[in-house]
């Protein structure tokens, strides 16, 4: 009686009175006028009226009526099941649709999104009762794969924290995601896209398969270049459908993911760029380096990142180079790690990164800039070797500057610098006697520096003192000699004691 007199509410029952006894519609016919209902609906409190409906329809009927086909035809049937439902919730899904940017440059208002949120709450509880009455079917593996991937992109696309959000409507969006992952049988969002792959899940009916396919086909028509820009949050769902997919899964998909990863790289606005990127770096730590070289992928995405070498946003460039070194290790091997019995070393990738590394350091005025300049130093001189002999000159000047300039209250960049030093010393140690005067009095005077800062915290002072002091030692063992003839020339009128006996140390460690 209860499902005759809501047929009736809805308008989709034959008799002019509920009647308990009368046939029910063919569900695709149901399924069909629910969906032009929800799309003729003009008023907000109509449409929430009848979402409410329509989630007490799935709550009450019959599982076998809702979910099994109407056609004699199994195979037609099914097919014409599958397409009545995903017509449904795309209906649905439309009801809390975000408004779209007339243009793709500009972004809408925060008061565009203003009704977003109470239309999606009612519209997550229509689905997770759908998906519930689903999940608690008999045979849901087909059907379930058909209307789940919608049903995703709309539960991301509502519970992040964006300005078409609130409170409830995250919450709810929440509660959903949780439905979908119960329905089938899915540990968690990761497992969700990807699936297990084990010969169980396949024997299931595809009930616990991996459904990012399915996600991009959805995402795919809006991820388009000249569309992607009118909703704000294609680009968010589709990075976080990347972000969750790890090694091995990755790469059968790696076709699909990485053309719209490169889009968002190219963006001028630099939050679309650092998204970007952040996908091309996962795709670049979880995918082969075999796969990553076929068909020149990994070059187009080394010149895609290296163009943003340029940009003279600091947020960007740490993105960047921090990808860039996971990238160099797959388009070659690092000058470091070659045997003295190789060819000779001829300059590459890590070269060209290094050089315009350097000369962005030497006029960089910006703390941090200098600061993320001066943490990937280290990193490129190690990989470098000996090779690093090619930018000593330009390395130094780097080195002299960085060590002049304080940077407090945790000196990074002078901490970094001295790494940098210590490195460069050792690979180099043969090319660094004729630099000795010119990096031991920028070292000396840094010390000076250090032991008068009265600002400095203890433990600071301490671990540059030490570092300093390593630079120095290792100036003299590669030097062989000057370093020591020029220490005996510091004495007390040119600093303090404590200098001074800092400076005994180096003297002591080096006779013995």
């Amino acid at each position: 009686m209860e499902l005759s007199s809501l047929l009736h509410e809805l308008h989709l029952s034959s008799s002019e009175k509920p009647l308990p006894s009368a046939p029910l519609p063919p569900i695709t016919e149901l399924l069909s006028r629910l969906q032009e209902k929800l799309i003729g609906v003009s008023s907000d409190s109509e449409t929430s009226s009848l979402i409410g409906r329509v989630e007490r329809l799935f709550q009450t009927a019959d599982p076998d009526w809702l979910f099994s086909p109407a056609s004699a035809n199994e195979d037609g049937g099914q097919a014409a099941l599958e397409s009545a439902y995903g017509s449904l919730i795309g209906a649905l899904i439309g009801c809390a649709a975000l408004p779209l940017c007339e243009d793709d440059c500009g972004s809408l208002p925060v008061a565009a999104y203003q009704s977003v949120p109470s239309r999606a709450v009612p519209v997550c509880s229509a689905l997770g009762a759908l998906l519930g009455a689903l999940g608690k079917w008999e045979e849901p593996g087909l059907l379930l794969s058909a209307v789940v991937p919608a049903v995703c992109v709309f539960t991301v696309t509502h519970f992040q924290d964006r300005a078409w959000t609130t409170s409830p409507s995250r919450a709810a969006a929440r509660s959903l995601q949780e439905v979908l992952l119960r329905a089938g049988g899915w540990r968690d969002s990761a497992h969700l896209l990807v699936g297990g792959g084990s010969q169980r899940e396949e024997e299931d009916g595809g009930k616990s398969r991996g459904i990012l396919g399915g996600v991009l086909d959805v995402l795919q028509p809006q991820l388009a270049k000249d569309s992607w820009q009118r909703c704000e949050a294609v680009k968010l769902v589709f990075a976080w459908s990347l972000l969750q997919v790890t090694r091995p899964s990755l790469s059968p998909h790696l076709p699909r993911l990485l053309p719209p990863s490169l889009l968002l790289t190219d963006h001028y606005r630099p939050e679309n760029c650092m998204l970007g990127v952040r996908c091309l770096h996962h795709i670049v730590l979880n995918t082969p380096a075999a796969d990553l070289r076929q068909f020149n992928r990994a070059e187009v995405v080394y010149q895609a990142l290296f163009k943003h070498l340029y940009t003279t946003e600091a947020a960007v460039i740490q993105l960047v180079l921090s990808c860039l070194l996971d990238l160099l290790l797959v388009l070659e091997t690092p000058p470091s790690s070659l045997t003295p019995s190789s060819a000779r070393r001829k300059p590459c990738r890590h070269d060209d990164v290094l050089r315009l590394v350097l000369t962005h350091m030497e006029a960089e005025n910006k703390v941090p800039m200098r600061r993320v300049y001066a943490s990937v130093l280290p990193p490129l001189v190690d990989r470098m070797g000996v090779a690093v002999c090619r930018h000593l000159q330009r390395l130094q000047r780097v080195v002299l500057g960085y060590l002049e300039i304080k940077d407090p209250p945790e000196e990074t960049n002078r901490l970094k610098v001295l790494e940098v030093l210590q490195k460069t010393t050792r690979a180099a140690w043969p090319r660094m006697e004729g630099r000795v005067n010119t990096l031991l009095r920028c070292l000396l005077r840094l010390l000076v520096d250090v032991s008068s800062d009265s600002q400095l915290d203890d433990s600071v002072r301490h671990e540059l003192t030490n570092q300093t002091l390593s630079c120095i030692r290792l100036l003299d063992q590669g030097s062989g000699g000057p370093v020591q003839t020029l220490l005996q020339q510091v004495d007390s009128s040119c600093c303090s004691p404590e200098v001074l006996c800092c400076l005994a140390t180096v003297t002591t460690s080096s006779e013995r």
